[in-house]
């Protein structure tokens, strides 16, 4: 059902002060950044080579996310696996016992699908699946 990964999020107070450390310093390319205006994120990719790593800034002051830099402060956020079709794999996975967070795929960045899984199931890691779109 994997294909492999598609990134590792880290989520951050301020993008563009991240960048200072993560482009500035570690020479990591940015490959693009996008807001997501309906979940109120900034997400920007940066190449690591095999995969992205991704750096989620939460727009509002109350947005979940402000709860997880609150208490953790800048540390990994979740990891993401590809796969071919998100709502099939959503399907499967909840057969398996697995409970998918997300009723419906939301939009990822680039145009992408995506699902979060429940950390419940998961042992604790929130685990996020995306394909590129999905096949009809």
């Amino acid at each position: 059902m994997f294909q492999g990964l598609d990134h590792v999020a880290i989520v951050v107070r301020d993008t563009d002060e991240a960048l200072r450390f993560y482009r500035d310093i570690l020479g990591l390319t940015v490959l693009f950044s996008e807001v997501l205006d309906e979940q109120g994120v900034r997400l920007t990719h940066l190449d690591l080579g095999n995969t992205h790593l991704q750096l989620v800034q939460p727009l509002s002051d109350d947005h979940p996310l402000q709860t997880h830099l609150r208490e953790r402060g800048e540390t990994l956020h979740h990891v993401c696996l590809r796969v071919d079709n998100v709502p099939r794999a959503m399907t499967d996975l909840s057969q398996h016992a697995l409970p998918v967070r997300d009723a419906q795929p939301r939009r990822g960045p680039i145009g992408k699908q995506a699902a979060f899984l429940d950390p419940a199931g998961t042992r604790g890691v929130l685990i996020e699946i995306t394909a590129p779109k999905a096949s009809e």
